[in-house]
């Protein structure tokens, strides 16, 4: 579990949040509270006591090279215990963020170097029968659209994950 002043640059899809609900209706456990539905651009990230103005900069000027984006999510993909839903179109994002901090490895390393851009929907399903119904559940909300409008700088506080920054993509004001 990540410790409180654990970072990650995410993209926040709410739009998707009904894949998580129904994982959660099969088993609440397999569904990280507090969570939304997103694609991880880099988690961890730098930890909050080492981030500067640069990184924050650095993520503003990256998600603005990038323009806001229809996303059609219709891949499930599975694997030991974990079911994603695939979101290719993020992918170029995904990498120039990892370029952007190359000493970062994405997931600690656990899934390679360069992991799929994806939405986590369940974690820890382990169990056949559980994993074969929400595997189900999800296929039925699939294909299902959704927007990506901007770049998060996420915080793990007590209170849970919290916005440090949002950046839009394209960097169009006021989103």
């Amino acid at each position: 579990m990540p410790e409180p002043g654990t970072t990650a640059v995410v993209i926040a899809l709410p739009d998707a949040a009904p894949l998580l609900d129904a994982a959660s209706r099969i088993d609440p456990a397999l569904v990280r509270r507090g969570v939304p539905a997103h694609v991880s651009l880099l988690y961890p990230f730098v930890p909050e006591s080492a981030l500067t103005g640069q990184d924050e900069e650095g993520v503003r000027s990256l998600a603005a090279g990038f323009p806001a984006a229809d996303l059609l999510l219709e891949e499930v993909v599975t694997a030991s215990g974990f079911i994603g839903v695939t979101v290719p179109e993020l992918q170029p994002v995904v990498d120039a963020f990892r370029v952007q901090w190359p000493g970062l490895r994405p997931y600690d390393g656990r899934f390679g170097a360069r992991p799929t851009a994806h939405v986590t929907v369940a974690m820890g399903a382990d169990d056949p029968t559980a994993a074969a119904r929400v595997r189900a559940a999800i296929d039925g909300l699939l294909p299902m659209r959704t927007r990506a409008t901007a770049v998060q700088l996420v915080v793990l506080t007590q209170d849970g994950w919290q916005p440090r920054l949002t950046a839009p993509l394209g960097g169009a004001a006021g989103w």
